[in-house]
């Protein structure tokens, strides 16, 4: 279920029509824009708890986007934004006869159903997604459900992370050394940071023994990592347990030709 609605979940990071809905809102930047849609379901909340929720924002980085994002801008009128941009790039992506087919809205009819049936107790973004009205239109609501799903796991991933003591930041030190990227301080999600910062991030992982001297996994690194994707698995799984086996598996049928079509158009 993840390799078959991430694809959906990213048009909102990936394709342009997201963008262009923030922009024409007034949002200054591209983060400007995801941190007020994203954070919005959350309420108006401090920037101190956007960066909890978020998990793996370097220290400070929410506080340049929030409340300030809000000031000029309603929450709901950027999660309005951000629904309407990421449902037309998937109309854009799918074209008419896959946008309109009976098995897109068979898609979006069990995603729903699995993503509004999962608990909600110590899942902060998926509850905050569950107070937002379920969109009517099939493309709207597969993007929002998926989106929900991509929450909860979230969620999920962040329990994991905490339970084997891994930051935000040195998760994504794993995740870079996970596709090969060496150094992983040239990842794009931290190479911006101060090089104390990650030195630092550097020093702590070698001393856990994840790392080695020249910045390479070790066997307990690749072992702490599957631990985590393990973990975050199986916490994803209640979502799909509201549906049949029968159901899960014409989940997997229907949605197999709308995400090849959105991984082809290169969101993955």
């Amino acid at each position: 279920m993840f390799e078959l609605l991430e694809p959906i979940c990213l048009v909102t990071f990936l394709a342009d029509e997201c963008n262009e809905e923030l922009a024409a809102l007034g949002h200054r930047t591209y983060w400007d824009g995801y941190f007020a849609s994203r954070a919005a379901p959350l309420g108006r909340v401090p920037a101190q708890v956007v960066h909890a929720a978020f998990y793996n924002f370097a220290e400070g980085e929410a506080a340049r986007h929030i409340p300030s994002a809000w000031e000029t801008i309603p929450p709901e009128a950027s999660v309005a934004a951000r629904e309407r941009g990421s449902a037309a790039s998937l109309r854009r992506i799918l074209g008419p006869e896959l946008a309109g087919s009976p098995g897109l809205v068979r898609a979006a009819d069990l995603t729903t159903k699995a993503a509004t049936n999962a608990p909600t107790e110590g899942r902060v973004m998926y509850a905050a997604m569950r107070t937002l009205p379920v969109p009517g239109d099939p493309v709207a609501r597969l993007w929002h459900s998926a989106t929900m799903l991509r929450e909860h796991r979230g969620d999920g991933h962040v329990a994991a992370l905490l339970g084997a003591r891994i930051s935000g930041t040195e998760a994504h030190v794993l995740s870079a050394l996970a596709q090969d990227i060496h150094p992983p301080e040239s990842f794009g999600r931290i190479h911006h940071l101060p090089k104390e910062r990650l030195t630092a991030v550097m020093e702590g992982l070698r001393d856990r023994g994840l790392v080695d001297a020249d910045g390479h996994f070790t066997d307990a690194g690749r072992e702490t990592r599957r631990r985590i994707e393990s973990v975050t698995d199986d916490l994803a799984a209640p979502p799909y347990d509201a549906l049949t086996p029968a159901e899960l598996d014409e989940l997997t049928s229907v949605l197999e030709p709308l995400t090849a079509k959105v991984v082809a158009a290169g969101s993955q």
